[in-house]
């Protein structure tokens, strides 16, 4: 009895490190940030920081994880079905890799920072494109361009490692798209957002 016991909650415990936040399909951002009003202060707090516009960020999040704090890249299959290593450390909001994470807190100082926290991971995603701006001379508004640093790195976009990548290419003018959707809700929403009451809470 006991074996079945310590051998159920082996699996439990197993089955319980493979799951992560459920995925958000977020079609209007309004609707989030309105429930989420620590997650509108932290995404207005990083807009004003690295000047990088809110929507552009949140897009480049929504792409990511779908808004998931332990998103994860699936794993590759062996022989087409056995779940086997992850192809990539990316972890979090961001799907930063473990080397891009620490390099970032180097530069900010912010050595506690989380992949899973968002306030952490939604000001990563202003600070990196603030580096795409010094680093590529991608402007800060640039969701499409912004997107495929972030994806291939500053090297791999000065080189334009892109151009061979039609797939990657689509992807980032999905970005594009998302942005300037939640650009153009963030334009009648923000206003509220930011009269929340709830608001002083944070």
């Amino acid at each position: 009895m006991k074996r079945l016991l310590a051998l159920g909650l082996l699996v439990a415990v197993t089955i319980s490190g493979c799951l992560s936040t459920p995925a958000r399909e977020v079609t209007n951002v309004c609707n989030l940030l309105d429930e989420k009003v620590s997650w509108y202060r932290a995404a207005k707090l990083s807009e004003e920081k690295w000047k990088v516009p809110m929507h552009l960020q949140l897009a480049i999040i929504h792409q990511e994880s779908r808004f998931a704090s332990r998103a994860k890249p699936p794993r590759n299959k062996i022989f087409g079905f056995i779940p086997g290593a992850r192809p990539t450390d990316s972890y979090g909001y961001t799907q930063a890799k473990k080397a891009t994470w620490e390099w970032y807190q180097l530069k900010t100082g912010k050595k506690d920072a989380r992949r899973d926290n968002f306030s952490d991971a939604i000001d990563f995603v202003g600070w990196y494109a603030n580096q795409s701006n010094l680093r590529s001379k991608i402007s800060k508004t640039d969701a499409y361009r912004q997107y495929l640093a972030y994806h291939e790195g500053h090297g791999g976009f000065n080189k334009k490692s892109y151009e061979k990548k039609d797939w990657l290419i689509s992807i980032a003018k999905k970005v594009e798209n998302k942005s300037n959707t939640y650009k153009s809700q963030l334009s009648q929403c923000r206003e509220q957002l930011d009269s929340n009451r709830i608001w002083t809470l944070f």
